[in-house]
Order: structure tokens, then sequence, then C-alpha cells
């Protein structure tokens, strides 16, 4: 479990995809099965969507206290997409890093560049729709997007997914039970990864020498 291993630091997945993909509940599902790791719920501007919850799905903030917020350096990273700000507390995430937990952030593609730049070491996922077509379904099934909203959000997707080659990893989420061992495999690979296990090495040369 991530909390025998405190004495390192932890690691950032970033998980983008374009609005539909189902990043979203991916993540949820992984939370669910892995509960040791962390998840930073993003602030926006934007109003919430259907059963969405403040603190549960989004830190929903005024336009007034986002810009305030990066006046200050509060986001480690922020956007404004679809006339909307999006944005992750800094703060946070590096205490969880610095306990030795593994974050998982749910950002778009402006932030995960500069997510990167902060921490090049950050592991970056991006999830696929299956098709385009699959995805205006989808992006229609939601009762709380007009059809210009669908249409603005497919041109947007396009952008996205254009993007989407500079990313480490890519899962098609097609069938979602395929799509969360997808997510499953890349966090453990990355965990058994020479970097993250070289304090490993270490430890038994160093007892060997003893």
């Amino acid at each position: 479990m991530i909390r025998s291993e405190t004495h390192r630091e932890g690691l950032i997945f970033v998980i983008s995809g374009p609005s539909g993909a189902g990043k979203t509940t991916l993540i949820h599902s992984i939370l669910l099965k892995w509960p040791e790791l962390r998840f930073s719920v993003s602030c926006t501007t934007r109003s919430p969507r259907g059963d969405e919850a403040q603190g549960k799905d989004y830190h929903f903030i005024s336009t007034e206290e986002f810009q305030e917020g990066i006046r200050r350096g509060r986001f480690l990273e922020w956007a404004k997409v679809h006339g909307a700000y999006y944005g992750t507390d800094g703060k946070r995430v590096s205490e969880w890093l610095l306990e030795g937990f593994d974050v998982l952030l749910d950002i778009d593609v402006q932030g995960a560049r500069q997510v990167v730049c902060h921490y090049p070491l950050a592991r970056t996922v991006f999830v696929m729709p299956p098709s385009l077509e699959e995805l205006e379904q989808r992006l229609r099934e939601r009762d709380s997007d007009a059809p210009e909203k669908v249409a603005l959000r497919l041109r947007a997707a396009l952008d996205e997914i254009r993007e989407a080659p500079w990313y480490e990893f890519l899962i098609v989420n097609d069938t979602r039970e395929e799509a969360i061992a997808d997510l499953e495999g890349i966090i453990r690979a990355c965990r058994c990864h020479r970097l993250r296990r070289a304090h490993w090495v270490g430890s038994l040369l160093e007892r060997a020498r003893a």
C-alpha cells in the first residue's frame, strides 16, 4: 500500500480527454478500487451540471475568486475552457505528494502541459472515445447541454484529440471494464518503474554493505 512507502514522494497521474470520453467515470472507478489514491478536485467558475456536488465533483467558485487565485499563484495549473475557468489548487497536491500519496488530476490539455512543467515526472494519460459518432451520442444524451453546446464541444474535442500523441498513454474507452483495466495497468506499471523503485535497490545494497 502507498502509505507504507512514505519515505518517497508520490506520483501525479494526469488524466485528460474530450468531454464525453468518460475520463471522470474511469477515475471514480479507480478511486473505489484503490482508496489509497488521492484525487484533486478542481476549481471552476462554471455552474454545476445535473447532480454535481460542491467539493465532490468541483469546487464551484466565482470568477472574481478564481482571478484573485491566479494573481496570488494559488493554482498549480489553470485554463479557460468553453468560457469558464478551471484550475488545480497546488497546495493540497504538494502536501499529498510529500506524504507519499499518488495523486490523480482530471484536467484538460492546457493544464496537463503546465503540470508537466512543474512536475516533469508526472505521468500523462489521454482517454479517447471509440469514435466521433459515439462521442456525439454521449454528449447529446446529456440533458444539461443545449444543441449549440454539443456542437461546440465536438469542435473542441477534435482540437483536444490532436494533442493526444504527446501523452505517454492513450486509452480508448469503448468498453468501460477494459478501460478501467487499462488505467489500472498504467498505474501499476508506473509504480514499478526503475526510478520509482530505486530506493529499494539502494536500501538492499546498503544493508548488504552493513
